[in-house]
């Protein structure tokens, strides 16, 4: 029995809007809105945040956010900050997600800013970290994942690292349909943990949640939860689904 808590925390990407994020997210909190066994956080775009996040106050369900920008205020047209998440009551943030890193050009030193700026605002980060097809197939998956990890916590203190949750997305199985075998995946997550432990020492790595985000899907849900070293899911295609969502929190139920 692990001593963290299973999470799956869905990334509803450039999806739904504000009128279908309200169906999905009050069919999610039909379902699941009184699970406390497994954490349980929905990311929809912003401008559906206000909305999902009057459904899911004073459930179990958390609201978060799938990117920020690093200043609380100014001249950035476009960009949210840390304080105006939290004044809608969001507790988490995608942070590095590797279609931020492809798409927008943002570096491992721009991620860490957002981090220590979303920790200083009490939303907890979902720093995410992974290789593309390329990189595994050169053999540089570790180097990768530790250039990108170390990289997204300098400055993090010791007392604020266990809240910051861990993402391990292989760029090569994101909405390919294909998936790290499991034993891929656990071999990168015990990775991480191990450094994780030369960072902040082994206890603090042992209360870092790492998650899997590379098409997790029912049907492989419970093998992957079932590794020693992951700790739950970050969702894209398969959070858009009522169905699918309530049946991967279910397998984490039953992982944990």
């Amino acid at each position: 029995m692990s001593l963290r808590k299973k999470l799956i925390a869905g990334n509803w990407k450039m999806n739904k809007t504000s009128p279908d994020a309200l169906t999905l997210s009050k069919e999610i909190v039909a379902e699941l809105g009184k699970v406390i066994d497994v954490e349980i956080v929905v990311c929809p775009p912003f401008t559906s945040i206000e909305t999902v996040g009057k459904v899911v106050d004073g459930s179990s369900v958390k609201l978060g956010a799938q990117n920020m920008h690093p200043e609380a205020s100014g001249a950035y047209t476009g960009e949210v900050s840390a304080p105006m998440l939290r004044a809608l009551f969001a507790t988490h943030v995608i942070l590095g997600h590797s279609e931020r890193r492809a798409y927008f050009g943002e570096t491992d030193a721009f991620i860490n800013k957002k981090v220590l700026a979303a920790i200083k605002n009490q939303l907890k980060p979902i720093l995410c970290v992974g290789e593309t097809l390329a990189e595994r197939e050169s053999g540089s998956t570790l180097k990768v994942v530790q250039t990108q990890l170390e990289g997204g916590l300098v400055g993090v203190s010791k007392d604020d690292a266990a809240s910051v949750v861990i993402a391990y997305e292989p760029v090569w199985a994101i909405g390919t349909g294909k998936v790290a075998t499991t034993e891929q995946a656990q071999e990168v997550h015990a990775f991480i943990r191990s450094l994780l432990a030369k960072i902040f020492g082994d206890a603090i790595a042992q209360k870092v949640r790492i998650l899997y985000g590379g098409s997790m899907k029912p049907s492989n849900a419970p093998e992957l939860l079932a590794q020693k070293d992951i700790d739950g899911g970050l969702i894209g295609g398969a959070a858009l689904e009522t169905r699918s969502f309530v049946d991967l929190v279910n397998a984490a139920i039953a992982a944990k």
